[in-house]
């Protein structure tokens, strides 16, 4: 052991560490990292024990629970594992036990609070099997995927419960709210046990009178089926920016999938096609339209994704281009991907001259 419990108080305790130092540094800091933890883990775990009871019976309503002694339980500590004794209750007929000092410390399938913070702010933006790998690589801690996931579907769980409770200040800003971009876009997911899933992710974005942004509102909702309830924390979220921001215009941006857009007709006074989906497909048409050279697909691609973005009426006109294209003598993937340019321009052209009298193209409020 390289910590060693000295002493120990109510409010402190001390802890003697021995580092075995050598000719690599690189040893050397691991055998600090692996002395700090041992410290680290025996700390916490009297830490833990002073939160326990000291086995006296509780009254819990009408019911009286007794402990049934000290029991072990190892606990995953940002350190390492702690193990602790402590006081489990249970009433006298029997039934579900609980455990006091779980209630007090706040231990989340458990783990203490730290660590829990730790694991899932690390699995908000790597997948698990990198933060496995994380733990390990750079703070000496070993654990298992399994519970990588559990105390993050854990952590997620509780800020589900929560987020009706939940209350934030919105960010102040430094020039008037003109107007609010809503955006949705999803994809669907084939997952291994469940099938396919959809997934999905939203921003809500605050510009100025210029259109420069100053803020935006991220959301996401994990794979599911279907997006009612996504859209129903979407719904929540824009009805509070618009109690915020009364005056402000709201406009919508999406891709060509028809429930987003009707989704956001319901808040938005116009709406926008995600430029990035269009232009994609104007690059899946350019094979098509310039079969021979590369350098003239990029250069077809680049100035009719500049007319979408900057002129009026510029989708309608690249559909009737894409229609006048004969794809003789190309293969088989570019005229699959005039095909589905076509099929894209013709969808979306009908959906906005019924809705705006025209087809508007402009720029993902993602940027």
């Amino acid at each position: 052991m390289a910590a060693t419990l000295i002493e120990r108080s109510e409010t402190k305790v001390t802890i003697q560490i021995e580092v075995t130092l050598t000719k690599s540094m690189l040893q050397t800091e691991e055998a600090i990292l692996e002395a700090v933890n041992e410290a680290g883990a025996l700390a916490t775990g009297a830490a833990l024990e002073g939160f326990d009871t000291d086995g006296s019976a509780l009254d819990i309503g009408s019911t009286r629970y007794t402990s049934k002694g000290r029991l072990p339980k190892t606990y995953q500590t940002p350190y390492g594992e702690a193990v602790v004794q402590r006081h489990v209750y249970q009433s006298s007929e029997g039934g579900t036990t609980f455990c006091p000092l779980e209630q007090q410390v706040r231990i989340i399938h458990t783990s203490t609070p730290l660590f829990a913070k730790q694991v899932s702010s690390k699995y908000s933006e790597m997948a698990g099997g990198r933060v496995v790998l994380d733990l390990n690589d750079n703070h000496g801690r070993k654990v298992s995927l399994c519970l990588v996931q559990d105390l993050a579907n854990a952590v997620a769980q509780l800020a589900r419960d929560k987020e009706e409770q939940w209350r934030y200040a919105p960010a102040k800003m430094d020039e008037p709210v003109a107007t609010i971009g809503l955006g949705v876009d999803g994809t669907c997911l084939l997952l291994l046990e469940d099938g396919g899933r959809q997934a999905m992710v939203g921003t809500i974005s605050l510009y100025d009178k210029d259109g420069e942004r100053l803020h935006t509102i991220y959301l996401a909702a994990e794979p599911q089926y279907g997006k009612e309830k996504f859209f129903d924390r979407m719904d929540k979220e824009i009805r509070q920016t618009q109690l915020l921001y009364p005056q402000a215009h709201v406009t919508g941006v999406a891709d060509g999938s028809a429930d987003n857009w009707t989704f956001l007709g319901k808040y938005t006074k116009d709406q926008c096609l995600d430029f990035w989906h269009a232009a994609g497909y104007v690059s899946q048409a350019a094979p098509a339209a310039r079969p021979r050279r590369k350098s003239q697909q990029k250069q077809w691609s680049e100035e009719r994704c500049h007319r979408l973005k900057n002129h009026e009426g510029a989708a309608s006109a690249i559909l009737d281009e894409l229609k006048q294209i004969s794809p003789k003598r190309v293969s088989e993937s570019a005229k699959e991907g005039l095909k589905e340019a076509i099929t894209y321009f013709t969808n979306t052209s009908i959906r906005w001259t019924t809705r705006n009298e025209r087809l508007a193209v402009g720029r993902s409020v993602r940027e």
